[in-house]
């Protein structure tokens, strides 16, 4: 199989293609069928078939055709994952010392707590 540099050199590339066809096709199924809500079911199908019968021609085609749409369906996915990400900690991780602090003396403010309270839970938000 590896008689030669040649062969073994022609086998990279090979593999090399190979694995990077994977890769794009990923992206575009995932572009197809997880980010792109606007096109039809109808021409995901059609995509799909041309990505099977002439793999690398309509790989190259999608690119050139759908490159900026994709993209910024990628940049708008990133985003709301971060969102939700950033969302989900400041829920988790509840307000900040400051912010306790500040509630605390509106409470005392209104009347709500007496002086002593206060101290108590500006203590408990201090640690």
């Amino acid at each position: 199989m590896w008689d030669s540099f040649w062969n073994f050199l022609w086998s990279t590339i090979v593999i090399f293609a190979f694995i990077a066809y994977l890769m794009i096709l990923f992206n575009i199924l995932t572009d197809l069928f997880w980010r792109d809500h606007q096109t039809s079911g109808f021409v995901k199908a059609v995509w799909v078939i041309f990505l099977i019968l002439v793999p690398y021609l309509t790989a190259l085609v999608y690119l050139v055709a759908r490159g900026q749409g994709m993209a910024k369906r990628g940049r708008d996915s990133a985003a709301a994952a971060q969102q939700e990400t950033a969302d989900y900690i400041r829920q988790a991780v509840g307000r900040s010392p400051t912010e306790e602090i500040r509630h605390a003396k509106e409470l005392l403010d209104s009347g709500t707590i007496s002086q002593p309270e206060f101290d108590s839970l500006k203590v408990k938000a201090l640690t």
